[in-house]
């Protein structure tokens, strides 16, 4: 007895199908980051500078409380400020360095799966086409 053979377009409709959802299972499982990424580094500069201003009108506090502006009274909000101010760009710029390195690596991946995906099914379609045989130019 035959084995029975299936229709070449169903066998490559489900490849395409199953190729387009482990395509679409690897793009999220790469992505899955880029947000927490993109939130950090677009984020961290405007505490910082929440931070700064939070300092600065703590110094002008202080020197609205004496009598005589010194160094002594300002020095405590300004290093605030400025620690603040590092806090935000600190966090910032890697999240931006790590956020462009993966999002390039997501994106030459999945374009090498893609490539990939292009190329099995045309090789499942020549194969496909030879086991069926070719139609007859009558």
């Amino acid at each position: 007895m035959m084995p029975k053979t299936r229709d070449p377009d169903t066998v490559l409709e489900g490849v395409q199908r199953s190729m387009r959802v482990a395509w679409s299972r690897e793009e999220d499982r790469l992505t899955q980051h880029l947000v927490f990424l993109a939130t950090v580094a677009s984020a961290s500069p405007y505490i910082g500078l929440f931070g700064t201003v939070w300092g600065i009108m703590g110094s002008f506090q202080a020197l609205s409380l004496t009598q005589q502006a010194t160094l002594a009274t300002v020095a405590p909000w300004i290093a605030e400020a400025l620690i603040a101010t590092a806090m935000g760009l600190f966090a910032a710029i890697p999240a931006v360095i790590f956020y462009n390195r993966l999002s390039n690596s997501s994106s030459r991946l999945l374009g090498k799966y893609e490539d990939f995906a292009e190329e099995f099914h045309a090789i499942l379609h020549r194969n496909l086409q030879g086991r069926d045989g070719k139609p007859s130019a009558s």
